[in-house]
């Protein structure tokens, strides 16, 4: 693991060298998304994440772009905060379809996915979702695949909690028709 000053200016951090471990900007600090190799994605966390990138992917054709594992600039605390969202959607409407930089997404999507690994709690995923919530995403998706569930978090709302054939349809996505059951069997995770 790379060893970096203390405290880190955004700008220093959108500059640091890409390596093999992914870092977020926390607190002025370059921290390991995945703390240990306990934590790192693991067969079913890979296979969420390509199951829901070709699904998402199908229905933002025209209105957005899907992202894997996209440096988002955000605020937290009233400090910088780069997090690094396992899937991130943010429409043509909030960053243009002809916007094609090589940098962090400079401004919060409409929706922000992580998949729980193994190592990592709901409760640290909740914290995170209000974060993401403070920092003007519109919707957070947290997937547990032990349980086969889906956690919207919304900014108005309490969160919801959806598993089977309980449909993810949201009017800030139109047209998108889904099921955490859809989401696991695309996985190719037994439901």
């Amino acid at each position: 693991m790379i060893q970096f000053k203390t405290q880190l200016t955004l700008e220093e951090f959108l500059t640091l060298p890409e390596g093999d471990i992914t870092y977020e900007l926390i607190d002025g600090e370059a921290v390991a998304k995945f703390k240990n190799d306990e934590m790192a994605p693991k067969f079913f966390h890979s296979c969420i994440t390509g199951a829901l990138f070709i699904l998402l992917s199908a229905w933002a054709g025209g209105k957005g772009r899907v992202v894997i594992e996209w440096a988002i600039k955000l605020t937290r605390n009233q400090q910088d905060w780069v997090p690094v969202a396992d899937l991130t959607y943010i429409s043509y409407n909030r960053l243009s379809a002809d916007w094609l930089q090589d940098e962090a997404c400079p401004l919060a999507p409409e929706l922000v996915i992580e998949i729980i690994s193994p190592g990592q709690t709901f409760g640290e995923m909740t914290e995170k979702a209000t974060d993401y919530l403070k920092a003007k995403v519109q919707r957070v998706w947290i997937i547990d695949s032990r349980a086969k569930t889906i956690t919207i978090f919304y900014p108005d709302i309490l969160p919801q909690t959806k598993r089977g054939t309980d449909s993810l349809e949201d009017s800030l996505f139109e047209g998108l028709q889904i099921t955490p059951q859809l989401i696991f069997q695309q996985a190719r995770i037994s439901y």
